[in-house]
């Protein structure tokens, strides 16, 4: 019955809107964690059996340090993915008109839960906040206000090597646009940080923005970033984590024009895309697993487009399926390999479902 009811919700959300097709948005998108090695073929179907006939044109991969760099080989994931099998989802990607997009945490996530990601375990001193030790076992919330670690932007050593990976990574997946993340974070300039102590946060995370920017524009590529951070939680009563409560939201006004932002909201189809479009920078709108709010904001971004000025209009990009998972978990999650907890409660809210609500195969 919740699927019957997510359906009538969308047939009354598009009502009037029936000259109006997935088609008509320039980005038609899909996030998902990269494949592990042994995962690339399944994954490979599924771009081929599921995302294209969904008239898909946009695949956000994130890849971190699953990835053989030559680079760094110090920072590659066990088992990570070689160059040979970027290609083999480079080639199904393009035979399919999807753009690839590799998506590498910059900034922020540096860790998560109790361990420190492989950018910090190999860099100790890139750390932002190296008096913060990471806890044997990691709670929610904690005396540290540890979420995940960020770097420290004024690191003088620290775009070296990040830079280095994400020109690898780019031209491995032989890409015009690169996702740098940039999410929640809750470290940034730091009191006690030598580098960022006493700094503006909003111009330290602009200034960020700006620095990967000008790098990927070098080659002719555009930055991607998620964002939380350029939205004030405080004020719009969105909080913390999909907004900002520590002052970053000020650099909406100070990033650059060209990028693209990917507004997230997952538990309430919040209109933010108008305020990102207001401040002359581009939009997408990026639902997760609750299958009625990513209809009403597919219903929004209709709207955006179909009543925005001409100058507006462009800004509003489109939508982007965010699955916060590895695409193996999400195979098996998708094609029933895991099933539901025996006495459980049935579940609409997936991500798979969503999938399925945002972007029906077209034609059926």
């Amino acid at each position: 019955m919740k699927r019957l009811s997510t359906f009538f919700l969308l047939l009354f959300v598009l009502n009037g809107f029936a000259q109006t097709s997935i088609d008509s948005l320039p980005v038609r998108g899909f996030c998902i964690g990269a494949p592990s090695s042994g995962r690339v073929e399944a994954f490979i179907k599924f771009i081929n059996e599921e995302l294209a006939p969904r008239h898909i044109n946009t695949l956000v991969l994130r890849v971190d340090f699953n990835y053989q760099y030559t680079s760094h080989p110090e920072l590659r994931d066990k088992d990570a993915l070689s160059n040979a099998q970027v290609k083999q989802l480079v080639a199904a990607s393009r035979k399919n008109g999807i753009r690839i997009i590799p998506q590498i945490n910059l900034l922020g996530h540096q860790s998560w839960a109790s361990q420190t990601t492989n950018l910090l375990k190999v860099y100790p001193d890139f750390d932002e906040t190296p008096w913060v030790k990471m806890p044997e076992k990691y709670v929610w919330p904690n005396a540290d206000g540890l979420y995940c670690k960020s770097y420290c932007p004024l690191h003088p050593g620290v775009h070296k090597v990040v830079f280095e990976l994400v020109d690898e990574v780019c031209d491995a997946f032989e890409t015009d646009a690169f996702h740098a993340g940039m999410d929640e974070v809750f470290y940034i300039g730091e009191d006690k940080c030598p580098r960022c102590g006493g700094r503006d946060k909003a111009e330290l995370y602009a200034g960020e923005v700006w620095k990967i920017r000008n790098h990927l524009a070098e080659k002719g590529r555009q930055l991607w970033i998620w964002g939380d951070r350029l939205i004030d939680g405080k004020t719009t009563g969105i909080g913390m984590w999909e907004g900002s409560m520590n002052n970053t939201h000020r650099a909406v006004d100070l990033v650059p024009k060209d990028i693209m932002v990917c507004d997230w909201h997952y538990e309430r189809p919040d209109k933010t895309p108008v305020y990102f479009a207001m401040k002359g920078l581009s939009v997408i709108t990026c639902p997760w697993r609750m299958p009625n709010n990513a209809v009403l904001q597919l219903k929004d971004m209709y709207d955006y487009r179909n009543t925005a000025t001409a100058d507006m209009k462009p800004r509003f990009q489109g939508m982007m399926q965010t699955v916060w998972s590895d695409a193996g978990s999400f195979l098996d999650e998708y094609y029933g390999v895991t099933k539901p907890k025996a006495g459980a409660t049935p579940n609409n809210n997936t991500p798979s479902n969503c999938f399925r609500t945002l972007f029906p195969v077209v034609g059926k």
